[in-house]
Protein backbone atom coordinates (compact mmCIF):
# COMPACT_ATOMS: atom_id res chain seq x y z
CA UNK A 1 0.00 0.00 0.00
CA UNK A 2 1.27 3.50 -0.90
CA UNK A 3 0.30 6.75 0.83
CA UNK A 4 0.33 10.17 -0.84
CA UNK A 5 -0.16 13.41 1.11
CA UNK A 6 -0.65 16.82 -0.52
CA UNK A 7 -1.87 20.29 0.51
CA UNK A 8 -5.55 20.77 1.07
CA UNK A 9 -5.43 23.93 -1.11
CA UNK A 10 -2.82 25.73 -3.18
CA UNK A 11 -2.79 28.94 -5.22
CA UNK A 12 -0.39 29.62 -8.08
CA UNK A 13 0.57 32.59 -10.25
CA UNK A 14 1.36 36.28 -10.09
CA UNK A 15 -0.68 38.09 -7.47
CA UNK A 16 -1.75 34.88 -5.72
CA UNK A 17 -0.95 36.38 -2.28
CA UNK A 18 -4.38 38.08 -2.29
CA UNK A 19 -5.65 34.65 -1.24
CA UNK A 20 -3.94 34.88 2.17
CA UNK A 21 -6.44 37.20 3.94
CA UNK A 22 -9.30 35.57 2.02
CA UNK A 23 -8.35 32.13 3.37
CA UNK A 24 -7.86 33.45 6.91
CA UNK A 25 -11.32 35.00 6.93
CA UNK A 26 -13.04 32.10 5.17
CA UNK A 27 -11.66 29.65 7.75
CA UNK A 28 -12.70 31.80 10.70
CA UNK A 29 -9.23 32.51 12.08
CA UNK A 30 -9.00 35.57 14.32
CA UNK A 31 -5.29 36.41 14.57
CA UNK A 32 -2.19 35.46 12.57
CA UNK A 33 1.31 34.64 13.78
CA UNK A 34 3.63 35.70 10.94
CA UNK A 35 6.87 33.70 10.92
CA UNK A 36 9.39 35.26 8.57
CA UNK A 37 13.06 35.90 7.90
CA UNK A 38 14.44 39.20 9.32
CA UNK A 39 15.97 40.07 5.92
CA UNK A 40 12.56 39.72 4.28
CA UNK A 41 11.20 42.27 6.74
CA UNK A 42 14.17 44.57 6.13
CA UNK A 43 13.73 44.50 2.36
CA UNK A 44 9.95 44.88 2.42
CA UNK A 45 9.16 41.42 1.05
CA UNK A 46 7.10 40.28 4.05
CA UNK A 47 5.20 43.58 3.85
CA UNK A 48 3.66 42.45 0.55
CA UNK A 49 1.62 40.01 2.66
CA UNK A 50 1.29 41.88 5.95
CA UNK A 51 -0.02 44.95 4.12
CA UNK A 52 -2.85 42.75 2.82
CA UNK A 53 -3.57 41.62 6.39
CA UNK A 54 -3.61 45.29 7.48
CA UNK A 55 -6.02 46.16 4.68
CA UNK A 56 -8.30 43.26 5.64
CA UNK A 57 -8.25 44.26 9.31
CA UNK A 58 -6.64 40.99 10.42
CA UNK A 59 -4.45 41.40 13.53
CA UNK A 60 -1.06 39.68 13.61
CA UNK A 61 2.23 39.40 15.46
CA UNK A 62 5.54 39.02 13.60
CA UNK A 63 8.26 36.55 14.67
CA UNK A 64 11.66 36.98 13.02
CA UNK A 65 14.13 35.12 15.24
CA UNK A 66 14.83 32.67 12.42
CA UNK A 67 18.27 31.82 11.03
CA UNK A 68 19.06 30.57 7.52
CA UNK A 69 19.57 27.11 9.04
CA UNK A 70 16.90 27.33 11.79
CA UNK A 71 17.98 26.18 15.23
CA UNK A 72 16.38 24.50 18.22
CA UNK A 73 16.52 27.89 19.96
CA UNK A 74 14.65 29.56 17.06
CA UNK A 75 11.88 26.98 17.48
CA UNK A 76 11.70 27.30 21.28
CA UNK A 77 11.52 31.08 21.01
CA UNK A 78 8.79 30.76 18.41
CA UNK A 79 6.70 28.43 20.55
CA UNK A 80 6.84 30.90 23.45
CA UNK A 81 6.03 33.85 21.15
CA UNK A 82 3.10 31.99 19.57
CA UNK A 83 1.58 31.13 22.94
CA UNK A 84 1.94 34.74 24.08
CA UNK A 85 0.39 36.08 20.85
CA UNK A 86 -3.02 34.48 21.17
CA UNK A 87 -2.93 33.68 17.43
CA UNK A 88 -4.78 30.74 15.91
CA UNK A 89 -3.08 30.50 12.49
CA UNK A 90 0.54 30.73 11.34
CA UNK A 91 1.44 32.60 8.15
CA UNK A 92 4.93 31.45 7.14
CA UNK A 93 6.61 33.85 4.71
CA UNK A 94 10.05 32.90 3.44
CA UNK A 95 12.19 30.06 2.23
CA UNK A 96 12.68 26.72 3.90
CA UNK A 97 14.01 28.37 7.06
CA UNK A 98 10.79 30.24 7.87
CA UNK A 99 8.52 27.39 6.82
CA UNK A 100 10.52 24.74 8.70
CA UNK A 101 10.51 26.89 11.84
CA UNK A 102 6.76 27.43 11.47
CA UNK A 103 6.16 23.68 11.14
CA UNK A 104 8.14 22.88 14.28
CA UNK A 105 6.37 25.64 16.23
CA UNK A 106 2.96 24.46 15.02
CA UNK A 107 3.67 20.83 15.86
CA UNK A 108 4.92 21.56 19.39
CA UNK A 109 2.04 23.93 20.23
CA UNK A 110 -0.47 21.24 19.15
CA UNK A 111 1.56 18.38 20.68
CA UNK A 112 3.17 19.80 23.86
CA UNK A 113 4.56 16.40 24.84
CA UNK A 114 7.14 17.03 22.07
CA UNK A 115 8.39 20.30 23.58
CA UNK A 116 11.92 18.83 23.49
CA UNK A 117 12.62 19.79 19.87
CA UNK A 118 15.07 16.90 19.45
CA UNK A 119 12.21 14.45 20.11
CA UNK A 120 10.74 15.39 16.72
CA UNK A 121 13.63 13.83 14.77
CA UNK A 122 12.70 11.11 12.29
CA UNK A 123 9.06 10.07 12.17
CA UNK A 124 7.70 11.39 15.46
CA UNK A 125 4.42 9.80 16.65
CA UNK A 126 2.53 13.07 17.06
CA UNK A 127 -1.23 12.77 17.50
CA UNK A 128 -2.57 16.17 16.48
CA UNK A 129 -2.32 18.24 13.29
CA UNK A 130 -0.11 21.27 13.84
CA UNK A 131 -1.44 24.79 14.23
CA UNK A 132 -2.88 25.61 10.76
CA UNK A 133 -0.19 27.04 8.50
CA UNK A 134 -0.62 29.20 5.40
CA UNK A 135 2.74 29.02 3.63
CA UNK A 136 3.98 31.73 1.27
CA UNK A 137 7.36 30.77 -0.25
CA UNK A 138 9.78 33.54 -1.22
CA UNK A 139 12.34 31.19 -2.74
CA UNK A 140 11.88 28.62 -5.50
CA UNK A 141 13.59 25.59 -4.08
CA UNK A 142 12.66 23.94 -0.80
CA UNK A 143 8.97 23.24 -1.55
CA UNK A 144 8.43 23.21 2.22
CA UNK A 145 4.94 24.58 1.55
CA UNK A 146 3.85 21.21 0.14
CA UNK A 147 6.02 18.70 2.04
CA UNK A 148 5.69 16.74 5.27
CA UNK A 149 9.35 17.39 6.11
CA UNK A 150 11.30 20.00 8.00
CA UNK A 151 14.94 20.30 9.08
CA UNK A 152 16.27 21.83 12.30
CA UNK A 153 19.89 22.52 13.27
CA UNK A 154 21.23 21.32 16.61
CA UNK A 155 23.99 23.88 17.15
CA UNK A 156 25.23 22.20 20.34
CA UNK A 157 25.77 18.85 18.61
CA UNK A 158 26.78 20.39 15.28
CA UNK A 159 24.20 18.49 13.23
CA UNK A 160 20.98 18.91 11.30
CA UNK A 161 18.10 16.56 11.92
CA UNK A 162 15.21 15.75 9.59
CA UNK A 163 11.63 15.53 10.86
CA UNK A 164 8.94 13.75 8.85
CA UNK A 165 5.35 14.21 9.98
CA UNK A 166 2.09 14.18 8.01
CA UNK A 167 0.69 16.49 10.70
CA UNK A 168 2.97 19.38 9.69
CA UNK A 169 1.88 20.00 6.09
CA UNK A 170 0.52 23.53 5.56
CA UNK A 171 -3.21 23.63 4.94
CA UNK A 172 -2.75 26.31 2.25
CA UNK A 173 0.20 27.02 -0.05
CA UNK A 174 0.33 30.35 -1.87
CA UNK A 175 2.97 30.13 -4.61
CA UNK A 176 3.33 33.62 -6.05
CA UNK A 177 6.41 34.16 -8.27
CA UNK A 178 6.36 37.89 -7.46
CA UNK A 179 7.40 36.97 -3.92
CA UNK A 180 10.75 35.69 -5.21
CA UNK A 181 11.49 38.54 -7.62
CA UNK A 182 13.89 40.29 -5.21
CA UNK A 183 15.99 37.18 -4.57
CA UNK A 184 19.69 37.72 -5.36
CA UNK A 185 21.11 35.71 -8.26
CA UNK A 186 23.19 33.48 -6.01
CA UNK A 187 20.24 32.52 -3.85
CA UNK A 188 18.03 31.97 -6.90
CA UNK A 189 20.65 29.62 -8.33
CA UNK A 190 21.20 27.71 -5.09
CA UNK A 191 17.52 27.24 -4.26
CA UNK A 192 16.79 26.27 -7.86
CA UNK A 193 19.45 23.58 -7.78
CA UNK A 194 17.98 22.36 -4.48
CA UNK A 195 14.67 21.92 -6.32
CA UNK A 196 16.42 20.02 -9.11
CA UNK A 197 18.06 17.79 -6.50
CA UNK A 198 14.65 17.08 -4.97
CA UNK A 199 13.30 16.09 -8.38
CA UNK A 200 16.25 13.89 -9.35
CA UNK A 201 16.70 12.21 -5.96
CA UNK A 202 12.96 11.70 -5.66
CA UNK A 203 12.87 10.14 -9.14
CA UNK A 204 15.58 7.57 -8.37
CA UNK A 205 15.02 6.94 -4.64
CA UNK A 206 14.15 3.43 -3.45
CA UNK A 207 10.60 4.55 -2.64
CA UNK A 208 9.87 5.96 -6.13
CA UNK A 209 6.83 4.67 -8.01
CA UNK A 210 4.66 5.70 -10.96
CA UNK A 211 2.71 8.45 -9.19
CA UNK A 212 5.81 10.14 -7.79
CA UNK A 213 7.72 9.62 -11.06
CA UNK A 214 5.05 11.65 -12.85
CA UNK A 215 5.75 14.67 -10.64
CA UNK A 216 9.52 14.33 -10.65
CA UNK A 217 10.14 14.00 -14.37
CA UNK A 218 7.87 16.98 -15.07
CA UNK A 219 9.66 18.98 -12.37
CA UNK A 220 13.07 18.20 -13.92
CA UNK A 221 11.76 19.42 -17.28
CA UNK A 222 10.32 22.67 -15.88
CA UNK A 223 13.34 23.46 -13.70
CA UNK A 224 15.93 22.75 -16.40
CA UNK A 225 14.23 25.12 -18.84
CA UNK A 226 13.45 27.82 -16.22
CA UNK A 227 16.39 28.16 -13.84
CA UNK A 228 18.72 30.12 -16.12
CA UNK A 229 15.90 32.60 -16.81
CA UNK A 230 15.05 32.86 -13.11
CA UNK A 231 18.67 33.74 -12.31
CA UNK A 232 18.44 36.41 -15.02
CA UNK A 233 15.22 37.55 -13.26
CA UNK A 234 12.88 37.04 -16.21
CA UNK A 235 9.17 36.71 -15.44
CA UNK A 236 9.00 33.46 -17.36
CA UNK A 237 11.93 32.00 -15.45
CA UNK A 238 10.54 33.02 -12.05
CA UNK A 239 7.10 31.61 -12.87
CA UNK A 240 8.58 28.37 -14.13
CA UNK A 241 10.72 27.88 -11.04
CA UNK A 242 7.85 28.67 -8.66
CA UNK A 243 5.87 25.88 -10.29
CA UNK A 244 8.73 23.43 -10.89
CA UNK A 245 9.95 23.41 -7.30
CA UNK A 246 6.38 22.90 -6.05
CA UNK A 247 5.80 19.96 -8.39
CA UNK A 248 9.06 18.39 -7.18
CA UNK A 249 7.87 18.83 -3.60
CA UNK A 250 4.62 17.03 -4.32
CA UNK A 251 6.68 14.01 -5.28
CA UNK A 252 9.67 13.79 -2.94
CA UNK A 253 7.65 14.57 0.18
CA UNK A 254 5.94 11.23 -0.35
CA UNK A 255 8.86 8.99 -1.34
CA UNK A 256 11.99 10.45 0.26
CA UNK A 257 15.39 11.54 -1.01
CA UNK A 258 18.93 10.15 -0.92
CA UNK A 259 22.52 10.60 0.15
CA UNK A 260 23.00 13.94 -1.65
CA UNK A 261 20.70 15.49 0.93
CA UNK A 262 22.37 13.59 3.77
CA UNK A 263 25.75 15.00 2.76
CA UNK A 264 24.33 18.49 2.21
CA UNK A 265 22.77 18.49 5.68
CA UNK A 266 26.15 17.83 7.27
CA UNK A 267 27.84 20.58 5.22
CA UNK A 268 25.25 23.08 6.49
CA UNK A 269 25.59 21.87 10.07
CA UNK A 270 29.40 22.05 10.08
CA UNK A 271 30.10 25.08 7.89
CA UNK A 272 26.72 26.85 7.54
CA UNK A 273 26.95 26.16 3.80
CA UNK A 274 23.69 27.24 2.11
CA UNK A 275 21.67 24.08 1.66
CA UNK A 276 20.91 24.55 -2.04
CA UNK A 277 24.53 25.29 -2.86
CA UNK A 278 25.63 22.14 -1.04
CA UNK A 279 23.05 20.03 -2.90
CA UNK A 280 24.16 21.48 -6.24
CA UNK A 281 27.87 20.84 -5.70
CA UNK A 282 27.24 17.24 -4.66
CA UNK A 283 24.59 16.32 -7.24
CA UNK A 284 26.71 15.30 -10.28
CA UNK A 285 29.06 13.25 -8.09
CA UNK A 286 26.22 11.49 -6.27
CA UNK A 287 24.42 10.87 -9.57
CA UNK A 288 27.53 9.25 -11.02
CA UNK A 289 27.84 7.08 -7.90
CA UNK A 290 24.19 5.97 -8.13
CA UNK A 291 24.06 5.46 -11.90
CA UNK A 292 24.40 1.67 -11.92
CA UNK A 293 21.25 1.27 -9.78
CA UNK A 294 18.92 3.48 -11.82
CA UNK A 295 17.90 1.32 -14.77
CA UNK A 296 16.80 3.53 -17.66
CA UNK A 297 15.89 6.54 -15.55
CA UNK A 298 18.95 8.62 -16.45
CA UNK A 299 17.84 8.50 -20.08
CA UNK A 300 14.57 10.19 -19.05
CA UNK A 301 16.45 12.70 -16.87
CA UNK A 302 18.69 13.58 -19.84
CA UNK A 303 15.65 13.90 -22.10
CA UNK A 304 13.83 16.12 -19.59
CA UNK A 305 16.90 18.34 -19.38
CA UNK A 306 16.84 18.88 -23.13
CA UNK A 307 19.65 16.53 -24.18
CA UNK A 308 19.17 15.60 -27.85
CA UNK A 309 19.41 12.09 -29.29
CA UNK A 310 19.10 10.12 -26.06
CA UNK A 311 17.28 7.24 -27.74
CA UNK A 312 20.35 6.55 -29.87
CA UNK A 313 22.70 6.46 -26.88
CA UNK A 314 24.03 3.47 -25.00
CA UNK A 315 23.22 3.18 -21.32
CA UNK A 316 26.65 4.50 -20.33
CA UNK A 317 26.26 7.40 -22.76
CA UNK A 318 22.87 8.58 -21.54
CA UNK A 319 23.90 8.20 -17.93
CA UNK A 320 26.94 10.38 -18.56
CA UNK A 321 24.78 12.83 -20.53
CA UNK A 322 22.39 13.22 -17.58
CA UNK A 323 25.23 13.88 -15.15
CA UNK A 324 26.91 16.31 -17.55
CA UNK A 325 23.65 18.23 -18.11
CA UNK A 326 23.21 18.70 -14.36
CA UNK A 327 26.81 19.88 -13.92
CA UNK A 328 26.46 22.31 -16.85
CA UNK A 329 23.26 23.79 -15.41
CA UNK A 330 24.99 24.36 -12.06
CA UNK A 331 27.94 26.04 -13.76
CA UNK A 332 25.67 28.13 -16.03
CA UNK A 333 23.88 29.63 -13.01
CA UNK A 334 27.18 30.53 -11.35
CA UNK A 335 27.75 27.78 -8.81
CA UNK A 336 31.34 26.64 -8.36
CA UNK A 337 30.87 22.87 -8.40
CA UNK A 338 33.59 22.14 -5.86
CA UNK A 339 34.06 21.80 -2.09
CA UNK A 340 37.50 23.44 -2.15
CA UNK A 341 37.73 25.89 0.73
CA UNK A 342 34.58 24.49 2.38
CA UNK A 343 35.42 21.05 3.78
CA UNK A 344 38.30 20.63 6.22
CA UNK A 345 40.33 17.44 5.94
CA UNK A 346 40.22 16.86 9.70
CA UNK A 347 36.38 16.87 9.64
CA UNK A 348 36.01 14.20 6.95
CA UNK A 349 35.51 11.21 9.25
CA UNK A 350 32.89 12.94 11.41
CA UNK A 351 31.20 14.51 8.37
CA UNK A 352 30.90 11.15 6.65
CA UNK A 353 29.56 9.41 9.75
CA UNK A 354 26.94 12.11 10.29
CA UNK A 355 25.87 11.94 6.64
CA UNK A 356 25.55 8.15 6.92
CA UNK A 357 23.31 8.52 9.99
CA UNK A 358 21.09 11.14 8.31
CA UNK A 359 17.44 10.21 7.76
CA UNK A 360 17.63 10.68 3.98
CA UNK A 361 20.46 8.17 3.41
CA UNK A 362 18.41 4.92 3.53
CA UNK A 363 16.36 6.09 0.51
CA UNK A 364 19.42 6.25 -1.73
CA UNK A 365 19.02 3.87 -4.71
CA UNK A 366 22.48 2.38 -4.13
CA UNK A 367 23.46 1.17 -0.68
CA UNK A 368 26.19 3.49 0.53
CA UNK A 369 28.91 3.04 3.16
CA UNK A 370 30.66 5.62 5.33
CA UNK A 371 33.79 5.11 3.22
CA UNK A 372 31.80 5.72 0.01
CA UNK A 373 30.53 9.02 1.42
CA UNK A 374 34.02 10.03 2.49
CA UNK A 375 35.36 9.25 -1.00
CA UNK A 376 32.65 11.43 -2.59
CA UNK A 377 33.49 14.33 -0.27
CA UNK A 378 37.21 13.94 -1.00
CA UNK A 379 36.69 13.83 -4.76
CA UNK A 380 35.18 17.34 -4.62
CA UNK A 381 37.96 18.84 -2.50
Amino acid sequence: MQKFVLNETSYHGKGAIVAVPEEIKARGFKKAFVATDPDLVRFGVSAKVTSLLDKAGIPYDVYTDIKANPTIENVKGGVAAFKKSGADVIVAIGGGSAMDTAKAIGIIVANPEFSDVRSLEGVAPTKNPCVPIIAVPTTAGTAAEVTINYVITDVEKKRKFVCVDVHDIPIVAVVDPDMSSSMPKGLTAATGMDALTHAIEGYITKGAWELSDMFHIKAIEIISRSLRGAVANTDEGREGMALGQYVAGMGFSNVGLGVDHSMAHTLSAYYDTPHGKACAILLPTVMAYNAECTGEKYREIARAMGVAGVDGMTQDEYRKAAVDAVRKLGEDVGIEMSLRGIVKEEDLDALSLDAYNDACRPGNPKDVSIDDIKAMFKSLM
